[in-house]
């Protein structure tokens, strides 16, 4: 596991969770300068994803390191706990374990699904090879770009960033990183005390998804933007700028 901290040093924490196949270098590089110029970053890198020999174990081992890098380094309490996409299941462990304290849980368009042992299996056979078939062929990579910039917006550039990251990881940390998430449940109704849920809702993923947050948290704080998913992060500034004024409100609340 790999933690790293920048930023504002004198500012609140915010500790930043990246999604499926990417560390936080890649995940956050559009945001992590203009998020550190107000916050103290905690950027972590999971293991099998921070640059080890070590293949990701599991959601809730890799929430066990979390929780004791914050009770080792801040007497168990941050400020905030920003996740992205699969980053946002830690954010939710975080809380709903109440091993450790966040003020801020910040949900990044997740999707939250959860499923059976069977199904996260023969899901996370098929995603693997999607997400990491192109590296040997040039045909696949001019492919999966193609679909990132139409889907997502993205440029040339932050494609082959992605992709990249993609690319370095081990399929068999991937794997386990999506069937493990896959298996890693919330409770409904998930009320801590002192504790605010803030949802960033991509409107393009679909209700079901608004619907899943209201279940899974009580009274959550939901702020929609018409866009698909993560697209904040690498879909230019027109997403960017609005969900970063709302983390900053976010921050501001009282809790």
């Amino acid at each position: 596991m790999q933690f790293d901290e920048m930023g504002n040093l004198a500012g609140k924490t915010m500790m930043l969770l990246p999604g499926t196949a990417c560390d936080y270098q890649i995940n956050f590089s559009a945001v992590l300068d203009r998020l550190g110029t107000k916050y103290h970053l905690i950027c972590v890198n999971y293991d099998g994803f921070d640059g080890s020999d070590l293949i990701f174990p599991d959601m809730i081992t890799v929430t066990e390191k979390i929780e004791k890098y914050i009770i080792d380094n801040y007497n168990g309490k941050i400020d905030a706990a920003l996740g992205s996409s699969l980053g946002s299941t830690f954010v939710g462990q975080l809380i709903q374990r109440r091993n450790v304290h966040l003020d801020h849980g910040i949900f990044g368009s997740p999707d939250l699904d959860q499923s059976g042992k069977l199904s996260a299996w023969l899901q996370s056979k098929l995603v693997t090879p999607l997400l990491t078939s192109f590296t040997g062929s040039e045909k696949k990579k001019a492919q999966t770009r193609d679909k990132l910039k139409k889907f997502f917006e993205m440029d040339d550039e932050t494609a082959d960033k992605f992709m990249s990251g993609f690319a370095k990881f081990s399929p068999e940390s991937i794997k386990n990183e999506y069937y493990s998430d896959l298996l890693t449940w919330l409770d409904e109704d998930i009320h801590v005390e002192h504790t605010k849920a803030h949802f960033i809702y991509a409107s393009k993923m679909g209700e079901k998804y608004l619907k899943r947050y209201k279940k899974y948290f009580r009274d959550p704080d939901i702020r929609e933007f018409n866009m698909q998913h993560e697209q904040w992060l690498f879909g230019g500034e027109q997403y960017t700028i609005p969900v970063l004024q709302a983390i900053d409100e976010f921050m501001a609340m009282p809790v």
